[in-house]
């Protein structure tokens, strides 16, 4: 990403000023302006590098997510951004002021961890409080403060509780209060969630994201989780190996991933390799020939990857559809909604392909699908997807 030349590169630090009295933030603040841009960071550790000239922008009120696997270097970034780790090269601007240099505390940034990061021999109001001390003066509002904060993140009438007497939901809570006690520009949020019971997690998504709109911050999260990803964030970053290989909405990461690495890591994926281009919508698998609605970038005689989710693959009494094929049923696997389906596809040659299909549970019943039972699908050729080998 190249450095916009509307940037004005002013190295200059914020002064401390006045807290917000109230908890949010005024909707004339947001903008459709970048308030995080990031150009060119990279970060070495000894010989290994976690970030290769990583450039982002976020814009006011955005949820940016970044997606990846552990080691890929996500929360390096987040660490440079917080300014808790150094960059070897590159810029970190907020707004149009560049804080490249600037130290942690000056840089009014709310940060949550996933371990919380609470005083334990503090009561939740405390912990809230904690940053607030040199910022109003008087106690009366420090209370108020606090108290809006309580209420904002449904714990009105735990101000009095220690962290030890509030469970893993409620201890994240009064974090995310604490991060947002001085009104930061920007929130930086940890694998926030990662640590707790899965219904926990799936309720405070909802709450955090509500959260967010409310107050309207600029808000960047790390994780490894996709389904967090694809629930909270307005943009999703998919990092691999110290590098964004993919920047998106949800549905265009989903959808449209534009490596064989993001469509594996986010959602499952089939892939059916050694394919031959014929012509212009027409692949080669074997002895299977299939239609394809997008596959020009490859030349043809050219091999490729066919790739295609388990749910788009439609399971049906057909007959003369386009890409028809029979396959045999080798496993199924109740998940609830659905069976995963474990299929065997003959390539018309002693080679065997491996498939997975989504089948709602009723389709199973309709049908009288079993294990070790022929079956035909269709892979509709709008949801193929091609990858140049």
């Amino acid at each position: 990403m190249k450095e916009s030349p509307a940037l004005r590169h002013r190295k200059v630090a914020p002064q401390a000023g006045e807290v917000d009295q109230e908890p949010c933030l005024d909707a004339s603040d947001v903008s459709n302006e970048p308030y995080l841009r990031i150009y060119g960071i990279t970060k070495q550790f000894g010989r290994s590098v976690a970030l290769r000239d990583v450039s982002l922008e976020a814009a006011r009120g955005e949820f940016l997510c970044v997606l990846g696997p552990s080691g890929c270097g996500k929360t390096t970034l987040l660490r440079i951004i917080a300014g808790l780790e150094k960059q070897d090269a590159g810029s970190v601007f907020f707004g149009d002021d560049d804080f490249s240099h600037v130290a942690v505390s000056r840089r009014n940034v709310g940060i949550v961890f996933q371990s919380y990061a609470l005083f334990p021999n503090l009561t939740a109001g405390q912990n809230i409080a904690y940053g607030l001390k040199s910022h109003l003066k008087t106690r009366k509002a420090m209370q108020d403060r606090v108290d809006g904060l309580l209420r904002l993140v449904g714990l009105s009438g735990f101000a009095h509780k220690f962290p030890a007497q509030l469970s893993g939901g409620q201890q994240q809570r009064v974090a995310l209060a604490r991060a947002m006690a001085l009104s930061p520009h920007l929130l930086l949020l940890d694998e926030p969630l990662s640590a707790l019971d899965a219904q926990v997690r799936l309720m405070l998504r909802s709450e955090v994201r509500q959260l967010q709109r409310k107050l309207n911050v600029t808000t960047l999260m790390v994780t490894h989780d996709q389904e967090e990803a694809l629930t909270m964030a307005d943009r999703i970053l998919v990092m691999d190996r110290g590098e964004i290989v993919q920047s998106g909405s949800p549905m265009e990461i989903y959808e449209k991933p534009a490596t064989p690495f993001v469509a594996s890591f986010v959602g499952s994926m089939n892939f059916m390799g050694n394919a031959v281009k014929e012509t212009e919508r027409v692949y080669r698998l074997g002895e299977v020939r299939l239609h394809v609605a997008n596959g020009e970038h490859v030349a043809e005689g050219g091999h490729a990857t066919v790739a295609i989710r388990p749910e788009d693959i439609v399971v049906d009494r057909l007959s003369g559809s386009r890409n028809a094929l029979t396959t045999w049923v080798k496993s199924l696997e109740f998940r609830g909604p659905i069976y995963r389906a474990t299929l065997h596809l003959h390539l018309g040659t002693r080679e065997k392909c491996v498939v997975h299909a989504d089948i709602p549970t009723e389709k199973i019943r309709r049908f009288g699908i079993s294990e070790n039972s022929q079956l035909d699908v269709e892979l509709p050729a709008d949801r193929i997807l091609i990858y140049a080998a």
